[in-house]
C-alpha cells in the first residue's frame, strides 16, 4: 500500500512557476513508478508526466514538454514536478499516482493503484 499526499499548489500569474510535491508513506517507494495527471474543471484527467522507479526515464506530455520537469528523490520519499512558464490552461487540480509495485512508468491514468487528494493550481492571466 502507498499513501501520496500532495502539496505546493496555488494561485500564480502567467509566466511564472511552481513546485509540486508528492510524498509518499512506505519503505518500498523506489519500487514505484510515478506520475503526475491533471484535471480541469468539466474536462477527463489528463496526463503530464511519468518517471521510471530510478528516475532515469521520463516522459511528458506535449502540452508540457519543454516547461514541466518530473523529478524524484528516492531517499525522501518525494515526487517532484517543477512548473515554468505557467499558461492560463495549465488551471486544474493536479495528482500524484503510484503505477503497482515494480510496473514501469506509464501515461493512462487506468494503469495507476495509487492516488493523490489533489493539489489546486491556478494561473491567472
Amino acid at each position: 500500500q502507498v499513501q501520496l499526499v500532495e502539496s505546493g499548489g496555488g494561485l500564480v500569474q502567467a509566466g511564472g512557476s511552481l513546485r509540486l510535491s508528492c510524498a509518499a508513506s512506505g519503505r518500498t517507494f523506489s519500487s514505484y513508478a510515478m506520475g503526475w495527471f491533471r484535471q480541469a474543471p468539466g474536462k477527463e484527467r489528463e496526463f503530464v508526466a511519468t518517471i521510471s522507479m530510478s528516475g532515469g526515464r521520463t516522459y511528458y506530455a506535449d502540452s508540457v514538454k519543454g516547461r514541466f520537469t518530473i523529478s524524484r528523490d528516492n531517499a525522501k520519499n518525494t515526487v517532484y514536478l517543477q512548473m515554468n512558464s505557467l499558461k492560463p490552461e495549465d488551471t486544474a487540480v493536479y495528482y500524484c499516482a503510484a503505477r503497482p509495485i515494480y510496473y514501469s512508468e506509464s501515461s493512462q491514468p487506468n494503469e495507476y493503484a495509487y492516488w493523490g487528494q489533489g493539489t489546486q493550481v491556478t494561473v491567472s492571466s
